[in-house]
C-alpha cells in the first residue's frame, strides 16, 4: 500500500508516492517543469491562481500512478503541504473569486499595523502570539477595504491547501494549525479569535470548519478522481503549511528541536511548549503539527524571504551553470569574502525586520581585487548571516536549540552555508535527504499517533551526514559581527 503527499509551493508542485509500511520513498516528481509564475501588478504583490495549482496538481497525480504502474485503489491516504499565508476567496459554488494572494504579498502590511496598534500589542502578543501583520486575516481585511463587491459575494475563505484538498473532495475545511497560520486563532480562549474578526468586520460563517490536523478530513470525490486520477473514497489524513510540515518531515515535533529551511525563502523553526511571546512582530508563532490544548507544541519561526532566491538571482545574472559551480567558486575565497558583504533582502517586507522593506545591498566590493568567487561566497555568507540573526530573535525570547535538522536542499549543500550556521549558532546540523512531500505522504500513518515509528522511518531513510561547529571561530564571528553592523545602519537609514 501507499500514500501520496503533495507540496504545493510558489514555484512548483511536488508530489511524492511512499510506501506507507516503511515510509521509503518510491517516487518524487515535479510539475511544471518550468518554474511558475507570479502575478506583480504593482511593486511588493504577488498573486497565482488557485486552479493552476489544482491543474498541476491533477497532472503530477497521474503522473506517479502512471509512471510506477501502480493501480489507485492501493493508495491509502492523502497529505497535503501548501506555501502558507495566502489567501483563497470563493464563492457558494467553490469557484474563485480572484487570484490567491499569496505568502510574500505585502500590500496588507500596513492593515496589520494598525491592528496590532489599535488592538494592543499585549492582547494580540497573549492571544494571537503575533502581530496580525500581513497574514491571512489582514489579506482578507485588505480585499472586503479595496475590492468590496467582490467580498460581498465570498462563501468561504480558505489557505492555499485547504482549496487542493477541497478540489480532491469537494470539502471545505482548516485546521487549527491552518487557521493559526492566517491569525485567526485564539490561543487563550482556544476558539477562533472573533475579536479580531469584528475589528476587521469579517462575518464569522466565512471560516472554514475546523478538522484535526491529523484525520479524515474529507475523502476523493467523484469530480475529484476524474480529474486527479486518485480511486473515488480515498482518504485525506493530513494538511499542514509548509513550515510546520518540514519540521515534521525532519521529526521535529517536541521543545528544543529546531527546523532549517534553505528554499526561496529561508526558516528557522523551532517548538516551544510555553505560549509567552516577547517577539510577537518579528517572529512567527503558530500552533504545531501536533498541538492540542493538553500538549501545548508552538512552532516559533524566523523567516527570511530572500534565502533561495537571493543565490538563484546571482546564478543568473552571473551565468554561472550551476549551484555545484558557484559553491566551488564560493569555496576559492576565504571566510568573510574578504570585505564583500551581501545583504539578501530584496524578496520584500522582512518580518525578521519589523517588515520593513530593504531591498538587496552589496557592498565593499573593491573593482581590482574582488571577483565572482567574492560575490558567491557573500551571497552563501549573507544568508547564513539571516539565519543567525534570525535565531538570536528567537533566542531572546526563550528558544534553546538543542537539536538542528535540515533538509538537503541547495543551500544546505553548501559546505560553507551550512558550516558557517553550525559555527556561529554553536550547534551541529543534521542533514536528511527528504522533502515536504514525503514528509506530507508520511504523515497520512500519523492519525493512528505512532509517532516512534514515523521518526525512526526518517532516520532510516533519510540522514545524509552532520556538519559540527568549525574550531576557527573567530573569522566566522568577525564577519557576521561586520554584516549585522552594516545591517543595523540599514535599518537607521530607513527609519530615517
Amino acid at each position: 500500500m501507499y500514500s501520496i503527499g503533495y507540496d504545493l509551493g510558489s514555484s512548483s508542485i511536488k508530489a511524492a508516492l511512499v510506501e506507507t509500511a516503511t515510509g521509503k520513498s518510491v517516487s518524487v516528481i515535479n510539475e511544471p517543469n518550468v518554474e511558475m509564475g507570479m502575478i506583480a501588478v504593482q511593486n511588493g504583490w504577488a498573486e497565482q491562481h488557485p486552479d493552476d495549482w489544482w491543474k498541476h496538481i491533477c497532472t503530477a497525480t497521474k503522473r506517479l500512478i502512471s509512471e510506477n504502474d501502480i493501480d489507485p485503489k492501493k493508495i491509502t491516504g492523502i497529505g497535503i503541504s501548501y506555501q502558507m499565508h495566502g489567501l483563497v476567496v470563493v464563492d457558494k459554488d467553490g469557484r474563485p473569486l480572484r487570484n490567491s494572494i499569496i505568502w510574500c504579498d505585502s500590500r496588507a502590511v500596513e492593515v496589520g499595523q494598525k491592528a496590532f496598534d489599535d488592538l494592543g500589542n499585549a492582547k494580540c502578543a497573549e492571544q494571537l502570539l503575533n502581530s496580525p501583520a500581513n497574514f491571512t486575516a489582514s489579506k482578507l481585511k485588505w480585499v472586503k477595504e479595496n475590492e468590496p463587491q467582490l467580498y460581498e459575494r465570498i462563501y468561504k475563505f480558505m489557505l492555499p491547501g485547504d482549496y487542493v484538498a477541497y478540489k480532491l473532495s469537494d470539502t471545505i475545511c482548516s485546521t487549527i494549525s491552518g487557521l493559526s497560520e492566517g491569525i485567526f486563532w485564539d490561543f487563550k480562549k482556544n476558539a477562533i479569535a472573533d475579536w479580531l474578526l469584528d475589528y476587521y468586520g469579517i462575518d464569522e460563517d466565512l471560516v472554514p470548519e475546523v478538522k484535526d490536523t491529523f484525520s479524515v478530513q474529507g475523502k476523493v470525490s467523484k469530480e475529484g478522481a476524474a480529474a486527479s486520477g486518485l480511486a473515488e473514497g480515498t482518504p485525506i489524513l493530513y494538511r499542514a503549511g509548509d513550515q510546520p510540515n518540514n519540521a515534521l518531515s525532519l521529526n521535529v515535533f517536541n521543545p528544543g528541536e529546531v527546523a532549517a529551511t534553505g528554499g526561496t525563502s529561508g526558516v528557522m523553526y523551532a517548538i516551544t511548549d510555553n505560549l509567552s511571546v516577547k517577539e510577537s512582530a518579528r517572529v512567527n508563532n503558530f500552533a504545531h503539527v501536533n498541538y492540542t490544548v493538553k500538549n501545548t507544541r508552538i512552532g516559533k519561526m524566523a523567516c527570511i524571504n530572500g534565502a533561495g532566491i537571493m543565490y538563484r538571482w546571482l546564478m543568473n545574472n552571473l551565468k554561472v551553470a550551476s549551484y555545484e559551480e558557484m559553491n566551488e567558486l564560493a569555496a576559492s575565497a576565504p571566510v568573510g569574502s574578504d570585505g564583500v558583504t551581501i545583504h539578501p533582502f530584496g524578496n520584500g517586507a522582512e518580518r525578521v525586520l519589523n517588515n520593513k522593506t530593504i531591498g538587496t545591498r552589496m557592498a565593499n566590493i573593491n573593482l581590482n581585487n574582488h571577483d565572482k568567487a567574492h560575490l558567491c561566497r557573500a551571497a552563501l555568507e549573507g544568508i547564513a548571516f539571516s539565519f543567525v540573526y534570525g535565531m538570536e530573535i528567537m533566542k531572546t525570547d526563550g528558544i534553546k536549540p538543542q537539536v538542528i535538522r535540515a533538509g538537503n536542499d541547495n543551500l544546505f549543500r553548501s559546505d560553507i552555508f551550512s558550516d558557517t550556521i553550525a559555527t556561529l549558532i554553536g550547534q551541529e546540523i543534521e542533514i536528511y535527504n527528504t522533502t515536504g512531500a514525503i514528509g506530507a505522504a508520511r504523515a497520512c500513518v500519523l492519525h493512528k499517533g505512532d509517532f516512534d515509528t514515523f521518526g525512526k522511518q526518517i532516520i532510516d531513510n533519510d540522514y545524509v551526514m552532520g556538519f559540527a561547529p568549525s574550531k576557527d571561530i573567530q573569522a566566522y564571528k568577525s564577519a557576521y559581527e561586520k554584516w549585522k553592523n552594516e545591517l543595523e545602519q540599514l535599518l537607521r537609514t530607513k527609519n530615517d
